[in-house]
């Protein structure tokens, strides 16, 4: 087998020796050098105290470029936030609804947070329209059609999370563009595995967060806010932080920074941001090309034994179609996922969709026949 250049950053991920890691789409495993920039962040707490802000601001913008370069995204329009619900929450804050613009269209594959904040919004006078899916993908047209002239949001994802289904946000955002509604991309299932490039998507804002693909932990959630629309809003969802000149403390109404800090609020979670900072440089420099050529080799061997040993698959089957993630079911597969957690073998399993499991680029070869040979072990096959 010709040598996996890859592998050569295995390396940089210790908790790999003892496990079998395919749950990077739900928890990215942890870089060895995630533990020294937390104390990095330590020391300066330690050694400058309150000066160390004058380091952790300028470490937040840093870690928005960092997030940006991924996706493509001009130096300037990524904003860091704790999630994704708070990023949408900032985006949804940006909007009011009229009787002739009100209508916020999204699929009912999307992750159930960004569908509880945007149904919320019916109580400010939207008006929530759902396309339905078929449990694994949602037909691109369904999306198109009902996109119309009263259309003002599109909140989607790019990966969908049940069945690392992709969906084409290019299309679609071309399609919301020709009614004058705003497309926001959910890239938490897709920043780090498929390519990102939010420029050419053309989308008005797209979010995620750290926790999977980046392999940057919780508490690191990102904004990215189209350049031509930087200042055209001004979010009810604010905080200091969002203030032309936060350490000013003026009373009164929110006075808008005229840059990203616009969409800040409160004070952000600044030791995540460190912490965060070793998987997103991993991914920068390996390029997501790479990343994704390695992801349909491995990916589609899951689904050469998920075809062997007889499962259904609930993902698709063509490559082009899938992300990062392949899903599979069987009787009883919540307790072998349990199980096989259990044995170090880490996966998930979800309702209605089953077992989602996910190689990254520090995956080797064999790791996927070992997994496979351990649920046939464990049903007794």
């Amino acid at each position: 087998m010709t040598k996996d250049p890859l592998l050569d950053y295995r390396t940089q991920f210790p908790a790999l020796e003892n496990c079998v890691h395919m749950v990077t789409h739900s928890l990215g495993c942890v870089p060895g050098k995630a533990r020294d920039y937390l104390l990095e962040f330590y020391d300066l707490w330690h050694q400058k105290s309150v000066t160390a802000w004058n380091d952790w601001l300028p470490a937040v913008e840093a870690h928005g470029d960092r997030l940006g370069k991924i996706m493509n995204a001009p130096e300037g329009t990524v904003t860091i936030h704790t999630n994704v619900a708070q990023a949408m929450a900032v985006v949804a804050s940006c909007f009011d609804y009229t009787p002739e613009k009100n209508k916020i269209v999204y699929s009912d594959m999307n992750f159930p947070s960004v569908a509880y904040l945007w149904k919320a919004e019916e109580r400010r006078g939207a008006e929530v329209v759902t396309v339905e899916g078929d449990g694994v993908t949602v037909d691109t047209q369904k999306i198109l059609d009902a996109i119309d002239e009263r259309t003002l949001v599109v909140p989607i994802s790019h990966v969908l999370f049940r069945s690392a289904a992709v969906q084409d946000a290019k299309a679609i955002a071309a399609r919301a563009k020709e009614v004058g509604a705003h497309v926001v991309l959910d890239c938490y299932q897709s920043l780090g595995t498929y390519p990102v490039d939010v420029q050419d998507f053309g989308v008005s804002f797209a979010c995620g967060g750290s926790v999977k693909w980046v392999n940057g932990g919780p508490g690191v959630g990102y904004l990215y806010v189209r350049p031509d629309l930087m200042r055209e809003f001004e979010p009810r969802v604010t905080g200091w932080f969002g203030h032309k000149k936060p350490f000013g403390f003026v009373m009164g109404a929110q006075d808008y920074a005229d840059d990203r800090w616009r969409y800040m609020n409160g004070t952000p979670a600044v030791a995540a941001v460190y912490h965060a900072r070793a998987g997103a440089d991993l991914i920068n420099e390996i390029g997501v090309a790479a990343i994704r050529n390695k992801s349909l080799r491995l990916t589609g061997k899951i689904v050469e034994w998920v075809d062997e040993l007889g499962f259904t698959l609930n993902s698709p089957r063509d490559g082009a179609r899938r992300g990062g993630s392949v899903v599979f079911d069987f009787e009883g597969a919540e307790q072998v996922v349990d199980a096989l957690n259990d044995r170090r073998f880490f996966c998930d399993h979800r309702p209605g969709a089953g077992v989602r499991v996910s190689p990254h680029y520090y995956t080797k070869d064999e790791e996927i026949d070992l997994l496979f040979e351990e649920i046939k072990k464990i049903q007794g096959r």
